[in-house]
């Protein structure tokens, strides 16, 4: 696989690189224990850390108080990497600002984003919120 590139919508402004983890379905922050895993059977990430990945999720879904779990994982050393949405919401938005995690969305070309990370296994991702770019890394 060659890198590619995404342009984005930075929200939460930071940067980072770490392993996708993927959910083409909706995730209840809620449903993440203190151990960054999820615990949710209705979606494909159960059973699988969130710790140090770049976790890519169409949007959150559930309660606001969401945001305090994700402050609580990154004050714990477990939480994300950095955040990329389809379309970001307020529970994420708002919890990524509270837990300083980097946060994108509307990405310029999300199907193909989607389609590679579910074609490869291991992808590196890097985002920089910042500067509204996305990069999927060759291995």
């Amino acid at each position: 696989m060659m890198m590619r590139e995404y342009r984005c919508r930075g929200i939460v402004k930071g940067y980072a690189e770490g392993y996708a983890l993927l959910s083409t379905r909706p995730l209840n922050l809620l449903t993440i224990d203190y151990h960054g895993m999820i615990n949710d059977h209705t979606n494909t990430l159960n059973g699988k850390s969130i710790s140090d990945k770049v976790l890519i999720f169409p949007n959150a879904v559930g309660s606001s108080v969401g945001a305090y779990r994700l402050y609580a994982l990154k004050i714990n050393g477990r939480a994300p990497k950095a955040m990329v949405c389809m379309k970001a919401d307020i529970i994420t938005a708002s919890a990524a600002a509270v837990a300083d995690i980097p946060l994108v969305d509307m990405v310029d070309d999300y199907k193909d984003m989607l389609t590679t990370i579910i074609n490869y296994n291991n992808i590196k991702v890097r985002v920089d919120a910042g500067k509204g770019l996305i990069q999927l890394l060759p291995a």
